[in-house]
């Protein structure tokens, strides 16, 4: 659970690193990231699973900090992501994902099998999506 829980969460941060070709400016997302709500297919994960993780987005770079490192690249087009694994656990691996940037807060949902990009925010019943919402360390 905590593989899987870390997994999920260095997808989301992955998703946070940007290249951005969208209305957003890209430097909005640079800083840390705090998690303040996870959830995998519907499930929302306990707050003891992401207390000590933290996603840091420097342009189209990210790194998470949670059990391990994961480092990796980020592209962006529109809302969508494409998130690439460089070095950690997530190494070789490409996700996809949509994300939203709305009252200070970050929402990830990221596709973990990397084949489509989410159609919403929603995980219930899609045990391949993962959910993360952050909040900016201040």
């Amino acid at each position: 659970m905590k593989q899987l829980a870390l997994s999920l969460f260095i997808c989301l941060l992955i998703s946070c690193a940007l290249t951005r070709n969208t209305k957003m400016d890209a430097n909005m997302l640079n800083g840390t990231w705090l998690p303040v709500k996870q959830e995998i297919a519907g499930t929302p994960l306990p707050s003891a699973a992401f207390k000590n993780q933290k996603l840091v987005v420097l342009d189209n770079a990210y790194t998470v900090i949670a059990e391990s490192t994961d480092k990796g690249l980020v592209k962006y087009k529109d809302d969508k992501m494409d998130i690439y694994g460089k070095e950690g656990v997530n190494a070789g691996k490409h996700f996809t994902a949509i994300y939203k940037l709305e009252n200070e807060q970050l929402t990830i949902c990221y596709n973990l099998a990397g084949d489509s990009y989410p159609e919403a925010f929603e995980t219930k019943s899609k045990p391949v999506l993962f959910l993360s919402v952050f909040k900016k360390e201040l």
